[in-house]
């Protein structure tokens, strides 16, 4: 016995009604698109070992009272940076202060603030470069809990104020008990 071939089915031949069927409902679910809008995403990921509380608010550096003798000018925070140095779950603030000098290229100091766990209150906690060291802060931030910078300083005190002449990368990490300065070997260049 021998088989027929099928006779050719009529939905399997395009045509061009078909081409613009589609074209048609394409354009219409690209206009669609364009106005129906899902609502903007709302949901914040918890940080690491939040176990879902919100997030504290960093310590902010206004009303601060830094550990700083600017006589008559005052006191200006030029930088600063957020993050969890100690890993309590609390964010603490690092800020680059120097006096408000009209003149010259003040010397900067570094301080961490945190606030008491009741406390809406700032302090100063630990002073990182103090200005009678006479540098001045680069390449500032937090990143991974150790709080980075290049210090810029003076061979000499022949050396001008304008002109730092020594640059050195420093980091700082809390142990435990204190934040430890430490620099690279040989990280002291003129």
């Amino acid at each position: 016995m021998q088989q027929s071939a099928a006779p050719e089915l009529a939905h399997t031949r395009t045509r061009p009604i078909h081409w613009v069927a589609t074209a048609t409902a394409l354009a219409g679910v690209v206009a669609l698109s364009s106005v129906v809008r899902p609502e903007p995403a709302t949901a914040v990921q918890p940080a690491p070992g939040s176990h879902g509380k919100p997030a504290a608010a960093a310590p902010s550096t206004t009303g601060v009272d830094f550990p700083l003798d600017c006589g008559p000018v005052k006191a200006v925070v030029v930088k600063k940076a957020t993050g969890d140095l100690d890993g309590d779950g609390r964010p603490e603030t690092v800020a680059v202060v120097h006096c408000d000098a009209p003149m010259g290229t003040p010397p900067d100091g570094v301080y961490v603030l945190t606030r008491g766990a009741g406390s809406g209150t700032a302090r100063v906690v630990a002073t990182l470069v103090r200005p009678e060291e006479r540098l001045t802060v680069t390449g500032f931030g937090i990143h991974a809990g150790t709080v980075s910078a290049t210090l810029l300083g003076y061979s000499s005190d022949t050396v001008p104020s304008c002109c730092p002449d020594t640059r050195t990368p420093a980091t700082w990490r809390w142990n435990g008990n204190v934040m430890v300065r430490s620099t690279p070997a040989g990280a002291h260049s003129v």
